[in-house]
């Protein structure tokens, strides 16, 4: 099935907990990463994708994340013009997964 563009946290929390694969990438930048993160997200800061192209696998559904899901989205539509189709942009971000799917993940 193809991912949609955008998908909610409970979504994402929905194909984690059913063990679906996919690939989370968290484009924040390091003093983000930080403060807050989702265990299961791999790190690639937004300014780095371009040269990162090929630690993100196009055969996989890939949800780009960051914190609110403007950054991310540019990513994920930055992975489409690049050939990848099975791409999707984690609405609202870590601060939405915080306030609806994990309270111990801190806001900032």
């Amino acid at each position: 099935m193809a991912l949609p563009e955008e998908i909610s946290v409970s979504e994402l929390k929905r194909m984690h907990d059913a063990d679906e694969p996919f690939v989370l990438i968290d484009v924040r930048e390091d003093d983000e990463l930080a403060t807050a993160s989702i265990s299961f997200a791999e790190h690639i800061p937004m300014g780095t994708v371009p040269e990162r192209l090929a630690d993100i696998p196009k055969d996989e559904d890939v949800v780009v994340m960051c914190h609110g899901g403007t950054r991310s989205g540019r990513v994920a539509a930055y992975l489409r013009q690049n050939g990848y189709t099975r791409v999707a942009n984690l609405a609202g971000g870590i601060d939405s997964w915080s306030t609806e799917i994990d309270a111990s993940v801190p806001r900032y």
